[in-house]
Parts: structure tokens; sequence; C-alpha cells
């Protein structure tokens, strides 16, 4: 469909996850991007440490009049730094994981983005590099993952693609959230600095207690270990629990024997 009839053009506002772009490799893809998710609505674009830098001409370019997305863009240099203020996070992923997730559909993970932020949630959607999709380190940061049924012997989508899938889900469903959903949302899910602070203060006291051996195992440890935080959706309250059962372990104390 080409063309707009201003005399009914409407904008779309509100409430809507960040779609989070991961070290993209050309500009012309990012645009493409900004154009994709602009058609249903969506303006909250994160580009984590792209590879040509920013700002770039060739997204801009491409971006046409979707430039808007463009113009309030978030850029961080890591994933971390980018979804440390969400509180739930998908990750698109088009291969088989080692790590063990809870797996969406494109229309239930919208259906539960949407839950998600009607309770005042911020909820990230993450997308990989064009060439070889998301690194185990940005995947375990995802609460959920977001897996299109495609064609298995040709499943590779463009990033431009994946946006436009996720974004039609979005706008598609409307209003139309399923109780269950809304009910869980109604939880005040923890931000995802505050998840990472976590994971670093496990790590580094497993780590005097060489619990990351044999050496040639430590980072699938440690990637199973801050998968195992991210995939159960901690709430603040489970954070500040488990900060105070870990310094609860690590105190010297004197503890008085039975008689």
């Amino acid at each position: 469909m080409s063309g707009t009839d201003h005399s009914q053009a409407t904008e779309w506002s509100g409430p809507q996850p960040s779609f989070i772009l991961v070290e993209p490799q050309m500009g012309e893809n990012i645009g493409a991007a900004a154009r994709a998710m602009y058609n249903f609505g969506l303006e909250w674009m994160r580009i984590v440490n792209p590879r040509d830098g920013w700002p770039n001409q060739k997204a801009t370019t491409m971006a046409s009049g979707a430039a808007r997305v463009l113009d309030q863009v978030n850029i961080t240099q890591s994933t971390a730094a980018a979804c440390e203020d969400l509180n739930f996070v998908f990750a698109t992923t088009a291969r088989n994981r080692d790590l063990t997730k809870p797996v969406m559909t494109p229309e239930r993970a919208m259906e539960h983005a949407r839950g998600l932020i009607a309770k005042g949630q911020k909820v990230g959607v993450l997308f990989g590099p064009e060439r070889a999709g998301l690194a185990n380190d940005d995947v375990v940061i995802a609460n959920a993952l977001i897996s299109v049924p495609v064609n298995p012997s040709f499943a590779s989508l463009n990033l431009a693609q994946c946006v436009l899938l996720l974004a039609y889900e979005w706008r598609r469903q409307g209003a139309d959230i399923p109780a269950e959903v809304v009910a869980l949302a109604g939880t005040e899910f923890a931000a995802g600095v505050e998840v990472e602070k976590l994971s670093e203060k496990l790590e580094d006291r497993l780590r005097t207690r060489n619990f990351f051996w044999p050496q040639d195992k430590a980072e699938s440890m440690r990637l199973n270990l801050r998968n195992l935080f991210s995939r159960m959706a901690l709430t603040s309250a489970d954070v500040r629990t488990l900060h105070g059962v870990f310094r609860a372990l690590a105190e010297k104390r004197n503890i008085p024997k039975d008689k």
C-alpha cells in the first residue's frame, strides 16, 4: 500500500514496547526497520553499538517518512544498558538455544506484551545483527524467546521483515487483552538493571569460592546462572529478598549450639 490519505490519517500513540536493534550492520536496514515500526504506530527504537556509527545518513534516507522514529532513537554500547530500565524482555531467534526459556509465537508474545504494558510495565524486544542473530550473552538477558513459524529449510528473516512481523502483531491485537495476562501484569517485575546487579553480586561471591570450574565450562555456567534469573521474571521484591539471602550466606555468624 503506498501513499497516505491525510484527510483520514490519525496518530497512534500511547504506551508501547521498545524495539531494540542489537549491533545492526547496515544503515539501510535500520531505516527499513524504522519504516516497518512506524507503519504500525511504533516509535520507540533503541540501537546497540551500530557498526557504522550514529547518526547514519543511509538510515535516515531509507527511513523516509519514518524519520520521527530515528529522531528519538536511543543509542547504547551494550545490550544490558539498552535493557536496564525494562521489566520484561523478549528476544527474537530463528534457531534452537541451549538456554531454557519460554518460547512464544509473535502473536502470543505481543499479546503478553500488551497485558504487561497495560499495567505499567516496560517491555522490550531484541532483534539481532543481520548476519548471525543474537549472541547468547544477549539472549540470556531476555525473559522469553519469540520464534516465527517459518519454513525450516529457509528460516532466515532479514531485520526489517522480523521487525515488521512483530509491529504488525502489536497493532493487530488492539486492546483485546486476555484476562489472565492482565492479572499477571499486575506484578511489578524487576527492571533489567536490578537483575543485572543481582547476577553480578552472585557471580562475584561464587568466583571467590571457585564455583566456576573447570575453566573450559566457566562461561556456560555463568550464562546458565544468568538465564535462571531472567527466566524467572523476578519481581523487585524477589530481587531485594535474594540480595538479603546472599548477604546472610556471606556473613560469618556465631550460631548457638543446641543444648
